[in-house]
């Protein structure tokens, strides 16, 4: 049975997101036809809100409706202390998980030569600046426990070489391949605890 152009496109983009196939983005649309009009006119505007009112913060990355975003503009968070994450995803979890106090850099992409993904080269340039800029004393570098967090901590190492700031990364509690942003309360709590500073020498 073919299906209603709209509808099929619709299946089509959803079928796009991590972790939807067809079958599940199909399910999805025909959910969305069984709703009353106004359901689905809100879930569209709600859609559209995204490309309207969200933007990423100047300061740190993250996605916001505000610029600077709250946390960037929080005077009661440590600023002396950037946790660095790969993604929007990872800087939810350390929120939720409420063990860190500090701000914290999106560098939005990680290292990874097989996928040919790396580091935005302005992210990298806007976390150096805010250390050139003063009063940063560790950068916390979060990222995941696998060969492509290695490579994108590394990667971030490098790009403040020279600059006199502890760098540290999350350690002990991460299980090998896992992923910071499906990580527990508990498990996050004692990364950060046990996180290992990797540039001991230049302080």
């Amino acid at each position: 049975m073919a299906l209603p152009d709209p509808v099929q496109t619709l299946i089509n983009e959803w079928s796009r997101f991590p972790g939807v196939g067809e079958k599940t983005a199909r399910r999805m649309v025909f959910y969305l036809l069984r709703q009353e009009p106004d359901k689905i006119r809100g879930f569209g505007e709600a859609v559209l809100s995204l490309s309207k009112n969200i933007r990423r913060c100047s300061e740190c990355g993250a996605v916001t409706d505000a610029d600077p975003c709250p946390i960037c503009t929080d005077p009661l968070r440590d600023h002396r202390q950037i946790c660095v994450v790969e993604n929007e995803e990872d800087c939810v979890a350390m929120e939720q998980a409420g063990i860190f106090s500090g701000v914290y850099h999106v560098l939005g992409g990680r290292t990874s030569p097989l996928d040919g993904e790396e580091i935005p080269e302005e992210s990298l340039e806007r976390l150096r600046r805010r250390v050139e800029e003063g009063g940063v004393e560790e950068i916390i570098l979060a990222t995941a426990p696998r060969i492509e967090g290695d490579l994108t901590a590394y990667a971030v190492q490098e790009a403040l070489e020279g600059l006199h700031v502890r760098i540290s990364r999350l350690s002990y509690g991460l299980p090998a391949g896992g992923s910071i942003g499906f990580a527990d309360r508990v498990t996050l709590h004692m990364a950060m605890e046990a996180r290992k500073e990797m540039n001991p020498a230049e302080r």
